[in-house]
């Protein structure tokens, strides 16, 4: 122990630069808010659903939240329930325990209802596959607008697929 604190003594803390301001991010963060406003006329709210996966796309999703990113300084807002949401953010290949949670899920968003994938085991099953403890890809169990590949994807990408769904409500 006394060798660990005399190395931190002597090279103290080390950290890393912060980010420089991203200004395509500043545009993408705009035109989210924009674009929501003007397809559903009030805030979006996202229900997320984890149906099996290994918590990684979740510290993305969260990140998505930290000031950086700041979703919710844009008006989009996670919620508790599936009554309130207007889309649905989910996570992992589809475990067999969780498929008729995901089903009720979906049946209790209201309408116009989107799904969003994501990661590589929400798109393709990732490396767990189909199989009997698991039914693969989201698509395999629900109707999916945006698929967002990536393992785990970045939050400028959830935040690009999250545009892109709420852009095909309108289509």
């Amino acid at each position: 122990m006394y060798k660990i604190l005399l190395k931190i003594a002597q090279v103290g803390i080390i950290t890393e630069p912060p980010p420089a301001p991203d200004q395509a991010l500043r545009l993408q963060a705009a035109k989210l808010n924009d674009e929501v406003l003007r397809q559903l006329g009030r805030a979006l709210a996202i229900r997320h659903v984890d149906a099996g996966s290994c918590n990684g796309c979740e510290l993305e999703i969260h990140a998505v939240n930290n000031p950086y990113y700041n979703l919710e300084g844009l008006g989009i807002k996670f919620v508790a329930s599936p009554r309130h949401a207007d889309l649905l953010l989910v996570t992992g290949p589809v475990s067999r325990n969780m498929e008729e949670a995901l089903r009720r899920t979906y049946a209790a968003t209201p309408e116009p209802k989107l799904v969003v994938a994501v990661g590589d085991c929400g798109c393709d099953g990732g490396i767990f596959g189909e199989s009997y403890a698991s039914r693969g890809r989201v698509a395999n169990v629900l109707p999916v607008d945006v698929a967002v590949p990536g393992c785990p994807p970045t939050p400028a990408a959830i935040m690009q697929a999250i545009l892109t769904a709420v852009s095909a409500v309108r289509r």
